[in-house]
């Protein structure tokens, strides 16, 4: 219920990733949906009761003193993106038990991710269809997540230097988390991204025959990629 900023006339259409909704968009959702989302307190032991606590408010250092906790709410308080004004942040986040009488250095605003249409514009290697030679990479092409925009680093910079080599390539098979699943959507790599394993399985044993299977595909297509790097 507290005072957000206006939106813009070019942010009338707001389509926020489920990952990383503001803090008030999760609370519109029910009064239980922080728990899970930002506040979730799985694998936490609150150690006077030993238990896991109901909610947690997770904190990241800003500065190599641990001074700065708070910096600003999207890092310093992890996960809480908010449209919520100034004077409001500091009025709401103060009623966050242990939070009463903190300073915030820096407040809040919505994450936002810029990334350009990758199938209609870029080539199988990132490259510029109509100028092959600029190359993007990383989360600008659509990847989600820290790991995933290194990988796509990784097969980038590995593209460039087959092409001085004068080879081209052939893509990692699609059951590897480096593969093409051929949906179009930013978000961090998951299981229902890779091709359904042939043989059916329980729940509970579907990750492992799935790792184990992008294991020994990326063995061998490195085992023919690595002569095309100049690699030994």
């Amino acid at each position: 219920a507290s005072e957000k900023v206006p939106a813009k006339d070019f942010e009338e259409d707001v389509h926020y990733f489920q990952k990383y909704l503001p803090i008030e968009v999760m609370a519109e959702q029910g009064f239980q949906t922080p728990r899970f989302g930002c506040m979730k307190p799985v694998g936490l032991t609150d150690p006077r009761r030993s238990e896991q606590p109901y909610a947690v408010v997770q904190l990241r250092k800003e500065n190599k003193q641990g001074r700065r906790m708070l910096t600003r709410q999207r890092t310093g308080m992890v996960g809480f993106q908010t449209k919520m004004k100034y004077g409001e942040q500091d009025r709401v986040f103060r009623m966050i038990p242990g939070l009463e009488d903190v300073s915030f250095f820096r407040m809040g605003s919505v994450h936002r991710n810029t990334f350009i249409n990758t199938p209609a514009l870029l080539n199988s290697w990132m490259g510029v269809k109509e100028s092959p030679r600029i190359r993007f990479a990383g989360q600008i092409t659509g990847v989600e997540g820290y790991v995933e925009s290194t990988a796509c680093g990784l097969l980038v910079a590995w593209s460039i230097l087959a092409e001085r080599h004068g080879c081209e390539l052939v893509g990692p098979p699609p059951e590897t988390a480096l593969g093409y699943s051929g949906k179009f959507q930013p978000q961090n790599v998951n299981f229902g991204l890779f091709p359904r394993l042939e043989k059916k399985m329980r729940k509970a044993e579907r990750k492992a025959a799935y790792s184990e299977r992008a294991a020994a595909a990326f063995e061998l297509w490195m085992r023919e990629t690595r002569p095309l790097l100049g690699c030994s």
